[in-house]
């Protein structure tokens, strides 16, 4: 049985992840109405990635013998300034998740939850890979600043990127 005070972290978090992909879908739509749709499906893939997050916590509260709640999820910003605005809103945004998913660590620890903390030690290290991946694309579109050519370039490569669920470990 899941630990009252860590359940409702979970389901937070669980929220959250939601609202994560609510904001991904938006930048999404944002690179798309500038025809830019490599960055567009970059984003689109990270919406599957964090609904596959959210669904990942609903399981575990279930198996552990909570119960996932959902609460109403805020509407989330519409446009940016440019793809790099973006992408710095992106790497704001991951570094509260990361902070999010620690605090639930911190507090899984203190409660001696031993079946949480092995379940959270997946999502750490997701993070890690979650910023890194969007600040690698960061510092590429600083190299390439507003250079056309540059973007084009980015665009096609992002063009490319696909989601395939973890296999079970």
């Amino acid at each position: 049985m899941i630990n009252d005070k860590i359940e409702k972290m979970i389901n937070e978090q669980m929220n959250f992840e939601i609202y994560s992909a609510y904001i991904y879908k938006a930048m999404g739509a944002y690179c798309d109405s500038i025809d830019l749709t490599g960055f567009a499906n970059w984003f689109k893939i990270q919406v599957d990635e964090e609904m596959f997050h959210a669904q990942k916590m609903y399981d575990f509260l279930l198996e552990r013998g909570g119960r996932p709640f959902f609460t109403q999820i805020a509407a989330p910003p519409k446009d940016w300034d440019s793809v790099k605005a973006a992408f710095e809103h992106a790497l704001d945004h991951e570094r509260i998740v990361t902070d999010r998913i620690n605090k639930i660590m911190t507090a899984a620890i203190g409660e001696n939850d031993h079946a949480s903390r092995s379940f959270l030690n997946w999502f750490v290290d997701e993070q890690v890979e979650e910023e890194a991946n969007v600040d690698s694309i960061l510092k590429k579109l600083e190299l390439v600043k507003e250079s056309g050519h540059g973007i084009f370039l980015m665009d096609k490569d992002l063009a490319a990127r696909t989601f395939t669920p973890p296999t079970a470990e």
